[in-house]
């Protein structure tokens, strides 16, 4: 490795763990409700005792993060639960219960943190629970409300579809994408 790729390494991880210490200041501010000099300061006991003593493993990071799209992904969600917050509210204002299934999807991710991104966005999302992750085929199980036609079905398959292309051109186009060298390989 060269001295210039390991320095590279060195100084991301130092502002990935500052922006850490900051977002978690930011937290304990918020949760107090009031910015003040304690609570600032205790808030950065709090981070530096979770960031010192309780580390998170690292995370392989084998894409790259494209910003325009990560605009239009945030947008899109955001669109997303606001839609599918209506149509439950409507649906439990409706006399007739609505018909749900179970349905499964195929998520071409490759990276397991993309994968877990893609299963948090579908659990935000209102009338949406992932039961069960395969993670080694990509398959996700989604307890779905309101599945009473066809059309329901493919609209559910068509939300996941447009997802997975939104994480897809966020995270892990073909031309950025490096496997990680921490991750293990299994052999067949």
């Amino acid at each position: 490795m060269s001295v210039s790729a390991k320095s590279g390494r060195q100084t991301r991880w130092l502002a990935l763990r500052l922006w850490l210490m900051v977002w978690l200041i930011l937290v304990w501010v918020l949760l107090w409700g009031n910015i003040s000099a304690a609570n600032i300061l205790s808030g950065l006991a709090i981070a530096l005792i979770i960031t010192l003593w309780l580390p998170l493993p690292p995370v392989p990071v084998e894409g790259r993060l494209h910003p325009l799209s990560l605009v239009r992904l945030i947008g899109s969600v955001a669109y997303s639960l606001l839609v599918s917050s209506i149509q439950v509210a409507v649906l439990a204002l409706s006399p007739k219960p609505p018909l749900s299934a179970v349905l499964r999807a195929h998520l071409a991710v490759k990276s397991d943190l993309v994968l877990a991104l893609a299963v948090n966005i579908l659990n935000l999302t209102p009338g949406n629970i992932v039961l069960e992750i395969d993670q080694a085929r990509r398959m996700i199980y989604v307890h779905v409300l309101d599945v009473g036609s066809d059309r329901e079905v493919q609209r559910f398959h068509r939300q996941v579809d447009d997802l997975q292309k939104m994480l897809v051109a966020t995270f892990e186009r073909d031309a950025d994408w490096r496997p990680s060298p921490q991750k293990e390989v299994d052999s067949p």
